[in-house]
């Protein structure tokens, strides 16, 4: 129970109608008087505050949100016998973006009354409601009581899935494209026989099925499919460089976007998809195919955070070679440095011992800025030629990868899904795995 600022305001007046009764403008006996009435009100004013039964909130929301999307959010409360007069304002994660709030409502004796507001989260993990934040009024605006009610909830903010409902209404190929990736036409060439059908132009005369034909005397092609059944491993930096931010999400951020982008088509392929975490925070799911595989994907890494440590790639490449026994398409995607290198060297040959690797090393879109800027002082000339040195020195890094068979991916956060798509189905369609 606090005073509101109308209490104060009629003190300051009581107190002066005494200046004025000191110096005999008015009578003692008046001001005496008033200063009673006034008491006698903010007392009973207080007393019917405190009488007040506190509305009962509840706070529809549902239990996963996507990081970085906007959600609206519904309060209802469930007022008592008495009507109020209250601000309400939700306890939410403070570094969430919240519009909408606070409000000041009248709520209705024994009615319900709801008010949406707008939360987004910017954060992924689990994050904790305590509760609804509540200000009551009294009836003559003397007093305003805090209080907080409502049970305190619970809520896992995962990798932004919002894109895959978008993807789920779309073909494989299509969705491909709406990533970004640019796919390569090609028709009934893989490795796994599909079908049987008549002979279409432009099949190749390998295709020609001559049995079939003679059988029913017209041309018969076999259609053969990208082969299934294969398995998928995302290997993702947690260290230190994945801290770096483009826009308001962390390079891990995008990261976990476009690893749920790739797993979700690699698993409408019918492969199998795992991922291990490695460099800073430790995770691992070994590969599952199947419609749950991505829920499984999903509640293992939402909550996992990149650590200020470096990331020690030998230590990721043993792991995952003791882990993971069959061969597989192993995606590392990193944020690579010349003094990366050696250890690097190491890790992928270790790895290439079994898999196919392929490395997606992500480049600061700050960067591109940089060089794109018109050079007008010397200050400019300067960070530009220490870019250019840079990138160059990154791209001899790239080089040294390539020359040992593997294929690198030099990419910015917004260019990562469609790169790692398109990479994983030219390697099946060429039947490297």
């Amino acid at each position: 129970m606090r005073p509101s600022l109308l209490l104060p305001l009629l003190c300051v007046g009581w107190a002066l109608l005494g200046v004025a009764a000191s110096a005999a403008w008015l009578p003692a006996l008046a001001w005496w008087a008033t200063g009673g009435v006034l008491l006698s009100v903010a007392l009973l004013d207080g007393w019917r505050l405190r009488r007040y039964a506190l509305p009962e909130v509840l706070r529809e929301l549902p239990d996963a949100l996507p990081v970085g999307v906007a959600r609206e959010v519904v309060l209802v409360l469930d007022n008592g016998p008495r009507a109020l007069r209250v601000d309400v304002h939700d306890v939410h994660p403070s570094d969430w973006v919240a519009s909408g709030l606070p409000r000041t409502l009248h709520l209705v004796a024994e009615a319900s009354t709801r008010v949406s507001y707008t939360l987004r989260p910017t954060s992924r993990g689990d994050a904790h409601f305590d509760g609804v934040h509540l200000r009551l009024h009294s009836p003559w605006r003397l007093w305003r009581r805090a209080c907080v009610v409502g049970a305190p909830q619970r809520v896992r903010v995962y990798p932004n899935f919002a894109p895959l409902a978008k993807l789920a209404m779309l073909g494989s190929e299509q969705a491909s494209r709406t990533v970004g990736a640019h796919l390569r036409r090609r028709r009934g060439e893989g490795t796994d026989f599909h079908q049987m059908r008549d002979y279409r132009v432009g099949d190749s005369l390998r295709q020609i099925d001559w049995k079939a034909t003679a059988r029913v005397r017209r041309l018969i092609s076999r259609e053969y499919q990208d082969e299934r059944n294969q398995q998928v491993v995302l290997l993702i930096d947690t260290g230190l460089r994945m801290l770096a931010r483009d826009g308001e999400l962390t390079h891990f951020d995008h990261v976990l976007d476009a690893a749920l982008v790739v797993s979700y088509l690699a698993l409408r392929e019918g492969d199998a998809v795992g991922l291990l975490a490695s460099g800073g925070e430790r995770r691992w799911v070994a590969p599952q195919r199947g419609a749950g595989a991505l829920d499984v994907l999903l509640r293992a890494s939402y909550d996992v955070q990149p650590q200020p440590v470096a990331t020690d790639y030998l230590a990721a490449a043993t792991e995952l070679s003791l882990r993971q026994r069959r061969r597989s398409l192993v995606m590392l995607v990193t944020n690579l440095r010349d003094e990366d290198i050696d250890d690097l060297l190491v890790a992928v040959r270790m790895l290439q011992q079994r898999h196919h690797v392929v490395v997606a090393s992500l480049r600061e879109e700050a960067l591109d800025a940089v060089l794109d800027d018109d050079v007008q002082n010397l200050r400019a000339a300067l960070r530009a030629a220490a870019t250019a040195r840079y990138l160059q020195q990154r791209s001899r890094t790239h080089d040294a990868l390539r020359a040992q068979r593997v294929s690198v991916l030099d990419v910015t956060c917004a260019q990562l899904p469609g790169a790692l798509v398109e990479r994983y189905l030219a390697i099946k369609r060429e039947g490297l795995l």
